[in-house]
């Protein structure tokens, strides 16, 4: 956590722990970090700091034994073949998103954090107009590090679909992380008793199904919306973390 791999969150993914199997045994890491690469980008994790995790990763390998075990991670002494798989993973997920352009999720629904960052571009231009910001954000997130497998998936479409049945007139719903999600919406006297229902019916669900209800209680909050666009969009970048 020092040198990298700095949101522990992150960490409980099967390509995690192949790369670890790998360069622990004899075989070529080069495919499972080619993975890893794609793990990373899917998960919203740029460039710099996937190269920035897999130098943490190699810094620890090579520290000798009866070492203090703190490292300094260095990209540039990371093995070329390494670091090539593991770029080529992220990239090729990149551009396929790019190339996709997929507006939601297929899975949960949900709106993507680019959709979202597109919206609060329009929200902020027309606070501009207006002189005055009234929308705000609603969070919810679980704990998806307490299941594994499919189960992180199933309790993440079941808390999209309490989002869909609270909140149905026309907000925007969106994801913003493996673990959480968001709403955006107008400020009005409905908002109170909309937070109420969302903690109460994400309870509900999470709790029917023996195997994702370890995830709950989900946490539900208002997030202020920020000054300006810039500052709007590293707030949802760190919402998703």
């Amino acid at each position: 956590m020092a040198a990298g791999w700095v949101f522990p969150a992150d960490w409980p993914v099967d390509e995690v722990d192949r790369v670890c199997r790998a360069v622990l045994g004899p075989q070529d890491p080069a495919e499972e970090l080619y993975r890893l690469g794609g793990a990373r980008a899917r998960a919203g994790t740029g460039l710099a700091e996937t190269l920035l995790d897999l130098a943490a990763l190699h810094a620890v390998l090579v520290e000798p034994p009866g070492s203090t075990g703190i490292v300094s991670p260095d990209v540039d002494a990371v093995p070329a073949r390494m670091l090539r798989a593991t770029a080529l993973g992220w990239g090729d997920v990149v551009s396929e998103q790019a190339g996709s352009c997929a507006a939601d999720n297929p899975l949960t629904g949900l709106a993507t954090s680019a959709y979202l960052r597109t919206r609060l571009r329009e929200v902020y231009a027309e606070a501009r107009v207006a002189g005055r910001q009234d929308h705000v954000l609603v969070l919810v997130s679980i704990d998806l590090n307490r299941v594994s497998g499919w189960s992180r998936v199933v309790a993440m479409t079941l808390l999209a679909d309490a989002l869909k049945e609270v909140f149905d007139a026309g907000e925007t719903l969106a994801s913003v992380g493996p673990s959480t999600a968001c709403v955006l919406l107008r400020r009005d006297g409905r908002l109170a008793r909309a937070v109420v229902n969302l903690r109460l019916l994400t309870a509900h669900r999470l709790a029917v199904d023996p195997h994702v209800a370890p995830t709950g209680p989900a946490k539900v909050w208002l997030e202020q919306l920020p000054g300006t666009y810039d500052e709007a969009a590293r707030l949802v970048t760190a919402l998703g973390r």
